[in-house]
C-alpha cells in the first residue's frame, strides 16, 4: 500500500464519483427531461445532487463560519475573525477575535483532535464558548499539503507543539483537550510542570480521551490490540500522490480513515443518505438542512502523517506509555506526578463507544502529586462521544460545569520553584 499509485487511485475513485453525481444532476436538469412525468428522472437528479456534494466535501477544508456572536455585556452582535497567533508547518495556534468587545477574563485553549477531521469539528464548541471566553484553538494542517522537506511529525512533536502553544499564551490560560489529544495534553502539562513551572496552565479539562485505553474496551481499542504494527503499516500507510504539495510523504489518508468511520455504522449512514435523496427528490431538502450541516463536516477528512498515526497506536494504545507514566519526549521521561498546582477535570459520556467511561478518568490516578481538591470528574448520563463536546449534553450540562471549574481555578496558584541543581 505504501505507493503513490494507491493514493492516486483512491483520489481517482473519489473524483469519478463526484463527476458521476454532477453528470446525473445535469442530465436530469435538461428541459427535455420535463416533457414526461417520470419520477425516475427526479430520483436520478436527487441522487446526483447528494452524490456530487458528498464526494466534493471529502477534499474541502470546512470554513469556521462564525460571522458574529452576541455579547451578554452590551447586548450587541460582534463580528468574529480568525487570527493566527503562532504559525508552524504542521499546525497553527489561532484566536477567534471578537471585535469591539473588551477581552474576556476567561482565556481558553481548545486542543483539537488530529484524528481524521479538521479542527472545525469543534465549531459548535467554539461558538458556545465565545460569548464568555477568549477562545484559542490548535488548527492542525492536512499532511498531504506539507512538503516532505518539513520533516516528520509524531506524538512527541505533537506534545512539543502543545508545550510551545501554552508558553505563548501564558500561565493564565485554561486548557480543554477533546478526545484524541487528551493524553498528549496531559503529558505536555507534566512536561511544563517539571521543566518550566511558570508556564503551566491554571486548569486542564480532558474530555473523552483515551488516557488508559485498557480501562474500558471499545471497538477502537480492540482493533488496536488485534493488529500488529507491521500490518498497520502495510495496510494503512500510503504516499501522497502527485496532485498535492506533500507529494511522497507517508500518510494515513483521510479517505481511508473515512472508510473506517463509515464502516463502524454503515447501516445508519446508508439510511441517512437514502432518506436525503428522497427529500431532495420531493423538494424538502435545503442547502443547510440537518443532513448537510452534519455531513459537510463529517465527510471533510484530512491526512495524518504516518509517524503520528503509527506512534499513537504503538505508544498510547498498545504500549500504554501515558497510562503507565512512562512517556518520553526527546529522551526525557515525563512524570505526570509532577503536576501539583494545575486543577484537572475529566469528562466522559456514559454511552461513548469511542472512548468509553473510565479511559479518561484514569488520568486522575496518575496525578499523585495533585491534591484531591484539585481533581474533578463528570460522567454525562446517556451521552455519546460527540454529545460531550458539541451536542445538547455539552450545551446544557457540561459547558456550565466546565466554566464553573475554570472560574474556581482562575486565581494564580502557588507555583513550585524550579529545582536548583548543584554543579
Amino acid at each position: 500500500m505504501k505507493y503513490m499509485y494507491t493514493y492516486d487511485f483512491m483520489e481517482s475513485v473519489r473524483n469519478t464519483n463526484q463527476w458521476l453525481g454532477a453528470s446525473a444532476r445535469a442530465f436530469a436538469a435538461y428541459p427535455a427531461m420535463a416533457m414526461t412525468a417520470n419520477p425516475l428522472v427526479e430520483w436520478l437528479g436527487a441522487w446526483g445532487e447528494v452524490t456530487e456534494r458528498s464526494f466534493e466535501r471529502m477534499v474541502a477544508k470546512p470554513d469556521w463560519g462564525i460571522p458574529s456572536i452576541s455579547s451578554n455585556d452590551d447586548h450587541r452582535d460582534h463580528l468574529v475573525t480568525v487570527e493566527t497567533i503562532v504559525s508552524r508547518p504542521f499546525g497553527d495556534l489561532i484566536h477567534f477575535k471578537v471585535h469591539n468587545r473588551k477581552p474576556k477574563k476567561r482565556r481558553v485553549l481548545l486542543v483539537a483532535p488530529m484524528s481524521g477531521h479538521y479542527a472545525t469539528l469543534l465549531r459548535k464548541t467554539v461558538i458556545s464558548l465565545l460569548p464568555d471566553c477568549e477562545v484559542y484553538i490548535t488548527d492542525w494542517h492536512n499532511a498531504r499539503d506539507i512538503p516532505v522537506s518539513e520533516g516528520k511529525f509524531d506524538v512527541e512533536d505533537y506534545t512539543l507543539y502543545l508545550v510551545d502553544f501554552m508558553k505563548q499564551l501564558g500561565s493564565d490560560i485554561h486548557v480543554i483537550a477533546v478526545c484524541q489529544p487528551a493524553p498528549l495534553t496531559l503529558a505536555a502539562t507534566a512536561y511544563l510542570a517539571e521543566l518550566d513551572p511558570a508556564a503551566q496552565p491554571r486548569s486542564l479539562t480532558l474530555i473523552g480521551g483515551p488516557i488508559d485505553p485498557e480501562a474500558n474496551h471499545t471497538e477502537v481499542t480492540d482493533f488496536g490490540r488485534s493488529v500488529t504494527m507491521g500490518q498497520l503499516e502495510q495496510t494503512m500507510i500510503q504516499r501522497v500522490g502527485m496532485k498535492y504539495r506533500g507529494v511522497g510523504r507517508k500518510v494515513y489518508p483521510g479517505l481511508l480513515q473515512l472508510t473506517s468511520f463509515i464502516s463502524m455504522n454503515a447501516a445508519t449512514h446508508a439510511k441517512a443518505f437514502q432518506d436525503q435523496i428522497f427529500r431532495v427528490a420531493k423538494g424538502e431538502a435545503s442547502d443547510h438542512d440537518k443532513h448537510n450541516v452534519f455531513y459537510d463536516e463529517y465527510l471533510a477528512v484530512m491526512d495524518m502523517t504516518a509517524e503520528f498515526y503509527l506512534s499513537t497506536v504503538e505508544r498510547v494504545f498498545k504500549g500504554r506509555e501515558i497510562a503507565q507514566n512512562e512517556f518520553t519526549v526527546n529522551g526525557h521521561t515525563i512524570d505526570i506526578g509532577k503536576i501539583t498546582t494545575v486543577a484537572v477535570k475529566t469528562v466522559e459520556g456514559e454511552k461513548d463507544d469511542i472512548s468509553a467511561p473510565g479511559q479518561c478518568k484514569a488520568a486522575l490516578d496518575l496525578l499523585t502529586g495533585l491534591p484531591e481538591e484539585k481533581k474533578a470528574w463528570h460522567v454525562e448520563p446517556g451521552a455519546g462521544h460527540y454529545g460531550i463536546f458539541a451536542g445538547g449534553s455539552w450545551r446544557n450540562n457540561i459547558r456550565p460545569l466546565v466554566l464553573n471549574f475554570i472560574d474556581a481555578n482562575s486565581e494564580p496558584a502557588a507555583r513550585p520553584k524550579p529545582s536548583v541543581v548543584a554543579v
